[in-house]
C-alpha cells in the first residue's frame, strides 16, 4: 500500500497522483495548476471555483455588490470565519495576503492579476509604496471594498485564483520562508495540512473549522508526486490510487488504446500549444519569414500522428469554448504560399536561411514535435532547424531571457476569458518573451480592458487576436489542449468535467471504502 511514510497504515480516504513533487505550498509562489489544487484545498479566497461548472461562486466571502460602473466591488465575508486553529478571520487578513502578492519581494509572478485593482501596479514597481492608497479597503472587520481603475468582466474568476488566497500573517511573519515547514499551519480551506514528505506523499485532513466542512466529501486525501507517466498508470492499475491528474501523466504511446477505457477521460482544456519567435533575432524579426514558417506546418499531421488524444488544430491563440468570443479564422496550411513568401523575404527555397535554433523542454511529445516541424521546414523550405533540448529550469530561463530563435511554448487559461490568453502579448507583459511590441495591439488590449459593453468588447479582443495570429505573428498556436485523467466512475465522484479542468479536492470521494476493492 502507498502512502504517507509512516502513515500507511492509516490508509487514506482518497489517493491522487498530481504530477512532479510541488515547488511550494505557498500561493504567492506556486505557478502551476499541479500545485494549485493542493494549495486551493487548503487555502481559499473570497471566492472559490464551482465543482460542477469551475465557474466562481461564494467562498469565504458569501455575498457581494458590484457598482453599475463596474468599478467598485464590496465583499461581505461570511460571519465567524474561522483558521483551522480556532482563530477569526477578518477582512484585515485579505488586506495582508494581497499586499504580500504585490509587494516585489515575494516575487510572485501572478502579482498582475491584481493590476485591474487602482494603483496596485504602482505600489508592485515602487512607483508607490503606500499601500493605503491601493484599492483594496476594509471597510468593517468583515467587509471589504475593492476600487478597480477599469472594469474587468472578469475580476471574480481573478479572486478565484489560488495566489489571491487569504493566508495566515502570524507564521509568514514568525518564521519567513519556512512557515510552511511547521506543524499545524493554521489553514482556511476544506482541509489541514498534516504532513508533507519531500517525494512520498501529501496528506491532507479535513478541516472542522472550514466553514463549508460539512460538505467536504473524504475525511484524509494523500497526494502522491510522480512526473513518470509509466510509473503513475502502474500504480493506478494496481488499485493503489484512485486518481491520476494531468495529460504529462499519461504514456503517449498508449493513448490512443486508452481512449478505449471508460476510466480514461479526455475533455476540451482551455489550453494552447504554440511556437514562439525571437522577434529581435534576424531573420525572426521579418514577419514575412514568420508567416512563411507557419504557413508550412501540417498541424493536423501533428496531432493525428504524434498527440493522439483527441486535440484539436489551432488557427489562433484562444481556445473555443469562451461565451461570447469567436476567434479570427488564423491561417491555413499553405507550402506554396509559405514558399513564395520566404523568397521574396529573400531566401529562395532557404538560400542563406541560417539555422533555426529551436528551444524546447524535456519530454518525448516535445521531441517528436519538433523532429515533425524540424522536417516540414526542410522538405517545403529548404530551412535547416537545429533542435536543443534543455531541463525545465534552464527551459525556461533561456526562454524568459529571448535566448532562442524558437521555441515550443504552451498557455493555460487563469480564467475563462479571452483576456488570460491575449495579455500574454503586450509590450510591457512579463509573459511575452518574444520581444514583439505593437501599438495597435496593445490600444486594442487597453480599450477592451477598460470596455463595459460586453460584444464590443469582444470584437476589439477579436481584431488584437487577428494582429497577433494573422498579420505579425510573433507566435505560431498548433494545437488546443486536453485533459486527460484516470478515475473509474463507479468508484469515485464529484467529477465534472469543464474547460478549466477545475476539480475541488472538496467534492472528490470514493463511492466504497478502500478496503472492499482488496
Amino acid at each position: 500500500m502507498v502512502g504517507c511514510g509512516p502513515l500507511t497504515f492509516l490508509p487514506a480516504d482518497l489517493v491522487i497522483i498530481n504530477g512532479k513533487e510541488p515547488e511550494s505550498l505557498d500561493p504567492v509562489i506556486i505557478n502551476g495548476q499541479a500545485d494549485g489544487r493542493i494549495v486551493s484545498a487548503l487555502f481559499e479566497g473570497l471566492v472559490r471555483y464551482n465543482t460542477i461548472t469551475g465557474r466562481p461562486e461564494p467562498g469565504l466571502a458569501s455575498t457581494w455588490e458590484i457598482s453599475t460602473d463596474r468599478r467598485t466591488y464590496r465583499f461581505h465575508l461570511r460571519p465567524n470565519l474561522q483558521w483551522s486553529n480556532g482563530q477569526p478571520i477578518s477582512a484585515q487578513d485579505l488586506l495582508y495576503s494581497w499586499q504580500r502578492v504585490l509587494t516585489p519581494a515575494s516575487a510572485c509572478e501572478y502579482a498582475n492579476i491584481l493590476f485591474p485593482v487602482q494603483n496596485a501596479e504602482s505600489f508592485h514597481n515602487g512607483t508607490i509604496d503606500d499601500f493605503e492608497l491601493v484599492g483594496i479597503k476594509a471597510i468593517t472587520p468583515n467587509t471589504i471594498q475593492i476600487n478597480l481603475s477599469e472594469p474587468t468582466s472578469y475580476f471574480l474568476d481573478v479572486c478565484c485564483y489560488p495566489a489571491l488566497a487569504i493566508v495566515p500573517r502570524t507564521p509568514i511573519e514568525t518564521h519567513g520562508d519556512r512557515w510552511l515547514l511547521q506543524k499545524n499551519i493554521p489553514t482556511n480551506g476544506a482541509y489541514q495540512l498534516v504532513s508533507w514528505k519531500l517525494n512520498d506523499c501529501i496528506r491532507l485532513r479535513k478541516n472542522p473549522f472550514y466553514w463549508d466542512h460539512k460538505n467536504v466529501q473524504s475525511e484524509t486525501v494523500d497526494i502522491l508526486p510522480t512526473s513518470n507517466a509509466s510509473t503513475a498508470l502502474n500504480l493506478y492499475e494496481m488499485g493503489e490510487v484512485d486518481i491520476v491528474w494531468d495529460k504529462e501523466l499519461v504514456p503517449t504511446e498508449l493513448v490512443s488504446i486508452l481512449r478505449q477505457r471508460s476510466d480514461f477521460h479526455v475533455t476540451d482544456f482551455l489550453g494552447t500549444y504554440f511556437l514562439r519567435f525571437n522577434t529581435l533575432l534576424a531573420p525572426f524579426n521579418d514577419p514575412q519569414v514568420r508567416r512563411a514558417l507557419a504557413l508550412s506546418i501540417d498541424k493536423h499531421r501533428l496531432i493525428d500522428k504524434i498527440t493522439g488524444a483527441g486535440e484539436s488544430v489551432a488557427p489562433h491563440f484562444v481556445p473555443p469554448g469562451i461565451p461570447g468570443y469567436d476567434s479570427p479564422s488564423g491561417l491555413d496550411y499553405d507550402p506554396e504560399e509559405a514558399r513564395q513568401l520566404l523568397a521574396d523575404a529573400g531566401y529562395p527555397n532557404g538560400e542563406s536561411f541560417p539555422p533555426i535554433d529551436y528551444l524546447f523542454n524535456s519530454s518525448k511529445l516535445n521531441e517528436q514535435i519538433a523532429v515533425e516541424i524540424q522536417a516540414m521546414w526542410q522538405e517545403h523550405l529548404g530551412v535547416k532547424t537545429v533542435l536543443r533540448q534543455l531541463e525545465w529550469k534552464s527551459y525556461l530561463q533561456d526562454q524568459s531571457n529571448i535566448n532562442y530563435g524558437v521555441s515550443r511554448s504552451s498557455w493555460l487559461g487563469d480564467y475563462v476569458d479571452p483576456q488570460t490568453f491575449l495579455d500574454v502579448f503586450t509590450s510591457n507583459n512579463g509573459n511575452n518573451r518574444t520581444g514583439w511590441e505593437n501599438t495597435n495591439y496593445d490600444g486594442l488590449i487597453s480599450a477592451a480592458n477598460s470596455e463595459v459593453n460586453n460584444a464590443k468588447r469582444m470584437e476589439q479582443l477579436r481584431e488584437a487576436e487577428s494582429i497577433l495570429v494573422e498579420e505579425f505573428l510573433p507566435i505560431i498556436p498548433l494545437y488546443f489542449y486536453v485533459s486527460m485523467e484516470y478515475y473509474d466512475p463507479k468508484k469515485v465522484s464529484g467529477i465534472f468535467a469543464n474547460i478549466r479542468a477545475e476539480h475541488p479536492i472538496r467534492s472528490i470521494k470514493r463511492i466504497q471504502p478502500r478496503d472492499r476493492d482488496h
